[in-house]
């Protein structure tokens, strides 16, 4: 039977997903722009600021291992004193902890302990055993804090890594409690229906994502405008170039697994139990994680406070790391003081 015109559409929607709205967004840009592919001169010092600092390698980092046998890479960065605050920043599907290091140098300059890791699967981390599924998240974010003996927490998210809070509220509730004073979710979704609604769209779109001809676009010369739909107005260069050289870089078969976890998923029940202070963020031109999923996730965490910042796209920890730093920062002074 032929697939009626709506199913079609409806279908090559959830299949192109991020990339296509990058492709077709790259397509725009570079005809308003009419930027040199190889991007401004002053790219690869923009690149090198998104580092850990001027003059700054990256540290050492110790290895978490999990029950399954993943490795997860993870960067313990002390405080002033052991009595600083400490932060930890679950990072984005198909990324790393790289995406983190503006807000996180803005955490240090403020004293702050600040814990980052690589995803199962992403960067440094290994896959392990266990399915790439949303309560893995969980239990994974939960070996890291505990791992690193940490307590009292804001845990701030992007995107995936909000959605690791999230289903650590959901499946390891308790963890949350003994370990969180407070929570930031940075463009970040609770629930996609999409999978259950459209089943046999999700399993294509996972696949399409997996497939080495995504990498191989993406790691050609003009492979940096198939993320452009992810960034709102006037992205740097060396943010789409960081986004895509990460995301390519990420193995296939983890993209899709991971796209597959996330397609269908629901964690709105579990998040309506958080008892602790949420700030949700979101950009107004945020296309994956849309504003509408961040209104969602406000209207069901007891009096989680929404924060929308104009113009931006998805890759707020890149866009925006000053706002996206104040509101950590904001968590952290506010539970300090709900504290005395």
């Amino acid at each position: 039977m032929t697939p009626r015109p709506r199913s079609r559409s409806r279908r090559l929607l959830v299949l192109g997903g991020a990339l296509a709205a990058g492709a077709a967004a790259g397509a725009a840009y570079r005809r308003r722009s009419g930027r040199a592919t190889s991007g401004p001169p002053e790219a690869e010092d923009e690149r090198r600021s998104l580092g850990w600092g001027a003059d700054v390698g990256r540290p050492d980092h110790r290895v978490v291992r999990t029950p399954d046998g993943a490795q997860l890479a993870v960067w313990d960065l002390q405080g002033e004193g052991p009595e600083a605050a400490v932060v930890v920043l679950p990072h984005c599907w198909g990324c790393s902890h790289e995406i983190w290091l503006p807000v996180t140098r803005r955490l240090r300059d403020h004293g702050h302990r600040v814990v980052l890791y690589d995803q199962r699967g992403h960067g440094a981390s290994t896959r392990g055993t266990a399915p790439l599924a949303i309560e893995t998240l969980a239990h994974d974010l939960a070996h890291v804090l505990e791992s690193q003996d940490v307590s009292d927490a804001v845990l701030a998210g992007h995107s995936m890594g909000g959605m690791t809070i999230m289903s650590l509220a959901t499946y390891r509730p308790e963890v949350m409690k003994e370990r969180a004073r407070a929570t930031v979710l940075v463009a970040t979704s609770a629930h996609d229906p999409r999978g259950q609604a459209f089943p046999e769209a999700a399993r294509l779109a996972a696949a399409f994502i997996a497939s080495p001809v995504v990498t191989r676009s993406m790691r050609s010369a003009n492979g940096h405008r198939f993320v452009r739909g992810v960034f709102g107005v006037d992205p740097l260069h060396s943010h789409l170039v960081l986004t895509r050289d990460l995301f390519a870089g990420c193995e296939p078969s983890v993209r899709g697994g991971w796209l597959a976890a996330m397609t269908g998923m629901n964690l709105l029940e579990g998040i309506a139990g958080m008892e602790v202070p949420t700030t949700v963020m979101v950009g107004s031109r945020d296309t994956l994680t849309v504003p509408a999923r961040a209104d969602a996730i406000a209207s069901t965490i007891p009096g989680a406070r929404l924060v929308t910042l104009p113009d931006r796209g998805h890759m707020l920890p890149l866009e925006d790391p000053d706002a996206v730093a104040d509101e950590i920062l904001r968590a952290v002074e506010r539970t300090d003081i709900d504290q005395r």
